[in-house]
């Protein structure tokens, strides 16, 4: 199974939606809260290219991007096999 991380701050519609498409995808991720963790915000930042908006996520360490990205992903066929990889 593919290791999963996505950074997250409470109360984010987008990264609600982000988890629930992983959820029902029935995987298991790590998330990490950067909304009081400065030192956490600015790793996602430099794993993300220097976006800033959450949710970033990664999968086996391929920055994904965000909510809208694995949601076109998905519908493109191109998220169950990252899933499926490792």
């Amino acid at each position: 199974m593919a290791k999963i991380e996505i950074y997250t701050s409470p109360f984010c519609g987008y990264c609600a939606r982000a988890k629930q498409l992983l959820k029902r995808k029935g995987v298991e991720f790590t998330e990490f809260d950067v909304s009081m963790d400065d030192a956490k915000r600015q790793d996602m930042m430099k794993r993300a290219g220097g976006r800033t908006c959450v949710p970033q996520i990664f999968i086996d360490g391929k920055h994904i991007g965000g909510c809208d990205d694995l949601h076109a992903l998905d519908s493109q066929g191109g998220l169950d096999p990252l899933l499926q990889a490792s």
